[in-house]
């Protein structure tokens, strides 16, 4: 029998509106079914936040703080069955860097972000006057999140915000949304009613948000079109927006490495979620000098990772979540293929599933979809080359700047490259490793503004200055 899960409205189970079958990339089946919220559910959504925040905003700090500690520990107590649901609707593996590591993730993290403060400022006190910078809430916060780490990625929507004092209303993806709703449904445990509130939907319940007179801001995680679509809807009632959007990372790797000890930080830094992330490596340089070397035993990493249904304990890479992003990939391998690049491992697929063969390319060169767009996948191509100036101008030539990274044997030589690396966050001999503690975003066309830390805590508020 189908489960159906409900979105959750003022602390309730709510099923007005018509379901929508959610589905498993790795089997085809149905993972479960969501109810389409309308512009009435959202409506209902946003009175009951608004009725919600003068209360939340007013609890004191540390009774905040104890509520998200909560949320972690019924996460924790929910951990199995969260990471199931996600990998029935997402398509990444139990095992490896797949759900049962996000749901540990959104464990972690809310548990770190619990832990921070906001303390007032003190700008002058003098004979003059005294002046205060107090960070307070902003109101109700209108979060839409994407497909590819949809519950850890909720969490870092939804927990500095309502620590800081604000009030939520989530959209996931049309094409993952169980997980987020149940883990919303879930947090009702830990929070008064209107706190925390979420909406499926396969229309256009993000676009209304967007356009809402009673949010006053939009977090947004996805594709660089949207963002900018966001950006454009949010600008009409003057919200605050903070974008995480596309990433096209170069990886810089020196002549003076040892090709195997990087060889599965590589993969990883490549194919983490099956590269469906933001983060992931999109883009390697590889000096001329260790070139074959590296390739070999990227590749070999590569051919030894175990690819099929995520519910088999024995996977640790699982399909592309969706047939669009599929598409991208394909059609993207194959452009560079015809335009010259080989195929180490890996190529362009024959079957009508949604499992990608995990593909490396080496000729890989400006010009090509695959090195100047982000795929988004279980590809990437490989550059060689030569001169230390003109990759770093490559690197830097990109319309993205969310990561980057440097791989070197020698730690005072990387960091002097990575210096000169425009990117938000720059990784040395790792890739996309983020951390609660760390600030992070990008530069460009991948965003505006911070998620994580005290930096990311500060997004969620606005400055108050008192005078006297």
């Amino acid at each position: 029998m189908t489960t159906t899960y409900a979105n959750i409205i003022d602390g309730q189970r709510d099923q007005e509106g018509d379901g929508f079958d959610v589905m498993n990339p790795s089997t085809g089946a149905v993972a479960g079914r969501a109810i389409g919220a309308n512009e009435a559910a959202l409506d209902r959504a946003v009175a009951a936040a608004r009725r919600a925040f003068p209360g939340w905003a007013a609890t004191p700090w540390a009774d905040r703080q104890a509520a998200c500690n909560r949320i972690a520990g019924l996460i924790g107590d929910h951990a199995a069955e969260l990471a199931e649901l996600l990998t029935a609707e997402q398509g990444k593996p139990l095992n490896g860097v797949g759900a049962r590591f996000e749901i540990g993730g959104c464990q972690a993290w809310t548990s770190y972000t619990a832990s921070l403060t906001l303390e007032p400022e003190v700008l002058q006190d003098n004979d003059e006057g005294r002046v205060e910078l107090h960070r307070v809430p902003i109101g109700v916060v209108g979060a839409i999140t994407p497909w590819n780490w949809p519950v850890l990625i909720g969490i870092w929507h939804i927990v500095p915000a309502i620590l800081a004092g604000n009030c939520v209303i989530i959209k996931p993806s049309e094409n993952t949304p169980l997980s987020t709703l149940r883990l919303v449904e879930i947090m009702q445990e830990a929070l008064p009613p209107g706190v925390v509130q979420a909406l499926a939907s396969e229309g256009e319940i993000g676009r209304l948000m967007t356009a809402h007179e009673d949010i006053d801001k939009i977090s947004f995680t996805g594709s660089i079109p949207t963002g900018s679509k966001v950006m454009e809807s949010a600008a009409k009632t003057i919200k605050q927006v903070t974008l995480e959007l596309g990433g096209n990372d170069p990886g810089i790797v020196l002549p003076d490495v040892d090709p195997k000890a990087i060889a599965e930080g590589l993969f990883w830094g490549c194919f983490i979620n099956n590269g469906q992330t933001c983060a992931a490596l999109k883009r390697l340089y590889v000096h001329d000098d260790v070139h074959d070397e590296v390739v070999e035993a990227l590749a070999g990493v590569a051919r030894a990772m175990p690819m099929g249904d995520g519910m088999d304990e024995d996977n640790v890479i699982g399909p592309i979540q969706n047939r669009d992003q599929y598409n991208i990939v394909k059609e993207f391998v194959q452009d560079a293929l015809d335009k010259g690049a080989k195929a180490v491992c890996g190529g362009v697929p024959s079957g009508n599933d949604l499992f990608f063969p995990t593909t490396i390319l080496t000729g890989v060169e400006p010009g090509m979809k695959l090195h100047d767009l982000e795929q988004f996948g279980p590809a990437i191509g490989i550059t060689r080359w030569r001169d230390e100036d003109a990759v770093v101008e490559l690197a830097n030539d990109d319309k993205c700047g969310l990561g980057a990274s440097v791989w070197s044997a020698d730690p005072d030589r990387a960091r002097k490259l990575a210096d000169r690396i425009s990117a938000g966050t720059v990784w040395i001999n790792k890739h996309g490793m983020i951390q609660p503690n760390a600030p992070f975003g990008g530069v460009r066309k991948s965003g505006i503004g911070v998620q994580f830390g005290v930096e990311g805590l500060r997004e969620c508020t606005n400055i108050k200055t008192i005078i006297r």
